[in-house]
């Protein structure tokens, strides 16, 4: 219910945003909560996406069979969007077509619905290592590539972040294929996430500032996002707790 009505209806409706349709890009759950985050979503009559984390998050380290059928298994209980994590050994031992072939799995396995690869950056070692599986990634298939899990000790930075965006425009004007791109993981106020938006726009250009492009993990900055709101509408900054999940 928070991802559908994010912020509150009166402080939208004062700001003249209320019929907007202002949702977040979508609610992400674990595989076992797909079907009933989308039973949820139904009987709401909300069309917001269900994403779902997949493949042995947030590691990867589960048997292939394994990761195969959990993406297979959210995708049948209704997960439109499917968040997948890459096998960050092969990457660190510099095998490449085997993650390229991982990844094309995981994007067969993933039908119609849209693929997020993870590449978890503060595992990768090196921003060689973080360019080369960003176009191993998309060579494979991705719809996204996404910095972090966000358990990672180092997660979305602007200098890695440089480096994918950048891979993505190398593979763009290679290819012609637009790919987006969602920073994760650490990213927690409002100010923050402007900075996101002009790196997106000076990197990569106006279309990769809309959600089929870009997206940010928003777990914390939502709610810092909601207190700007909050304070530009009455003057005063909320306590935590009058924020709905804060």
């Amino acid at each position: 219910m928070k991802a559908i009505q994010p912020i509150r209806r009166d402080h939208l409706k004062s700001m003249d945003m209320h019929d907007k349709g202002i949702t977040t890009a979508a609610v992400c759950v674990y595989p076992s909560r797909v079907a009933d985050a989308a039973k949820a979503l139904k009987a709401a009559n909300s069309s917001l996406p269900v994403a779902s984390v997949a493949t042995g998050f947030p590691a990867g380290q589960t048997h292939l069979k394994t990761r195969l059928e959990e993406v297979r298994l959210a995708v049948a209980d209704g997960a439109s969007e499917i968040d997948i994590v890459i096998n960050r050994t092969l990457a660190l031992t510099g095998h490449w077509e085997a993650l390229y072939d991982e990844i094309r799995q995981f994007r067969e396995a993933c039908g119609e619905a849209h693929m997020k690869t993870i590449l978890a950056v503060g595992e990768l070692a090196n921003f060689t290592n973080v360019y080369k599986a960003s176009l191993v990634s998309m060579m494979a298939g991705s719809d996204f590539i996404k910095t972090s899990t966000g358990k990672e000790s180092v997660n979305a930075t602007y200098p890695v972040a440089i480096v994918m965006v950048r891979a993505i425009r190398d593979y763009f004007l290679r290819t012609g294929h637009k790919v987006g791109f969602k920073p994760a993981g650490g990213i927690r106020t409002a100010q923050e996430s402007v900075v996101w938006l002009a790196l997106m726009k000076e990197e990569l250009g106006d279309e990769w500032l809309s959600p089929h492009l870009f997206r940010l993990g928003a777990s914390s900055l939502l709610a810092d996002i909601e207190r700007q709101i909050y304070h530009h509408v009455t003057g005063r900054y909320p306590a935590y707790q009058e924020l709905p999940m804060a």
